[in-house]
């Protein structure tokens, strides 16, 4: 529920907890995704304080693979000790990290010796095997740091402002009181985390709550049994769907569905698309990977969320510089309640100031009409900008 006081920092971490993990990103064409999450649920609130809770130590929060990396809760790292357990004989982590298991070990043990005698790295400071550009273009250096991380060996102290990930031992990030937690056997875990999945979620199919921290399959059918046993999910149906769903014990229906959010590509509510199909009827593709010309919506497309319906869709643009929020482009689904248009813009402008932008910059674009009948009714006129001034 949005909230118009100021919003601290225990707030941010009671919205953390019952997420249970911020997705990272490190596509930063609007504001990095792990902060979008927060916003759209609190509303507007102090950037630097999540990086303070970031930045804390003892650390609250730690990076790992949850739902791709992701910022958890320290209280899952034991939760998590299996998958870093896998990883280290080189299973469930990507392709060309496997070599390090194996082969490649005494790479991968010499970076770890070195970060041991000199201290937090990151693969750039391996000025001998830097890669060539491009972003998926890895150095070895990078590859073995990485599959050390997976495996548990390093754990990230932060990032750089170029958002490279600096790796350290994990007994001088980590609490000692969390790296001395007895490790739970993996069904435990595992259970554990679908459990919050399962909090996080409220209503959910099997495949839901195993892809919330990408469990697979085989390893979640156990776990599920288990807590519909002891009752922390409960079996139901739901008309329309055709999977067995699960609702939570503590899952409460709103008395009213009313409110606005624009939700981040990554954000928990959407990031599983058959559920947001089953949820919304509403079909939604990240198309940054997408050739320009064949984008369907754009670039970092936010869907809208207004009154318990996602009813439109905007592609965003922050430019910083000229302290502007430009709207490449949007669509209304069809559907779209008539006043969609006017709460979309206020929630723009919710935006806009959140990030200290002063202004909103449209496209000229013909699927952009209603929106600029919105605009024009307000007391700030909009800025028009073609599609070359966007590029």
């Amino acid at each position: 529920m949005r909230r118009h006081e100021a919003i601290g920092a225990a707030l941010l971490r009671k919205g953390v907890e019952r997420l249970g993990l911020l997705q990272i990103d490190s596509v930063n064409v609007l504001v990095r995704a792990h902060y979008l999450p927060l916003f759209s649920r609190l509303g507007a609130y102090e950037i630097a304080l999540l990086d303070k809770l970031v930045a804390a130590k003892p650390k609250r929060l730690f990076e790992y693979w949850g739902h791709e990396a992701s910022l958890l809760p320290v209280e899952c790292h034991p939760l998590l000790r299996w998958r870093m357990a896998r990883a280290l004989r080189g299973q469930g982590v990507w392709g060309p990290l496997e070599p390090f298991a194996g082969e490649k070990r005494r790479e991968a043990t010499a970076l770890l010796a070195r970060i041991e005698a000199e201290g937090p790295l990151a693969a750039s400071d391996v000025a001998a095997t830097r890669a060539t550009k491009g972003m998926w273009v890895w150095s070895a250096a990078k590859h073995a740091l990485e599959w050390l991380f997976w495996a548990g060996l390093v754990a990230s102290t932060h990032r750089r402002g170029s958002f490279e990930r600096v790796y350290d031992l994990p007994e001088r990030v980590l609490p000692r009181a969390i790296l001395e937690l007895p490790t739970p056997r993996g069904v435990d875990a595992r259970r554990a985390l679908i459990a919050r999945a399962g909090r996080a979620l409220g209503i959910a199919t099997a495949d839901d709550l195993r892809d919330y921290y990408r469990i697979p399959a085989p390893d979640a059918r156990l776990p599920i049994e288990q807590l519909v046993e002891d009752g922390t999910i409960i079996p139901v149906r739901v008309r329309g769907w055709q999977q067995q769903a699960y609702l939570h014990k503590d899952a409460r229906a709103a008395r009213k569905l009313e409110g606005s959010a624009l939700l981040s590509p990554f954000d928990p509510l959407i990031w599983h698309r058959p559920r947001t199909e089953r949820l919304f009827g509403f079909r939604y593709r990240l198309e940054i990977y997408t050739p320009a010309h064949k984008r369907e919506h754009g670039y970092y497309v936010l869907p809208f969320l207004m009154d318990g319906a996602l009813v439109g869709r905007v592609d965003l643009k922050a430019d910083r510089k000229a302290g502007t929020l430009i709207i490449q482009r949007a669509h209304l689904e069809p559907d779209a309640p008539h006043h969609t248009a006017e709460r979309l813009i206020e929630e723009l402008r919710l935006m806009a100031s959140w990030l200290g932008l002063t202004s909103l910059a449209v496209a000229t674009a013909a699927d952009l009409d209603r929106l600029f009948a919105s605009l024009t009714c307000t007391s700030a006129e909009p800025v028009r900008m073609s599609e070359a001034e966007l590029t």
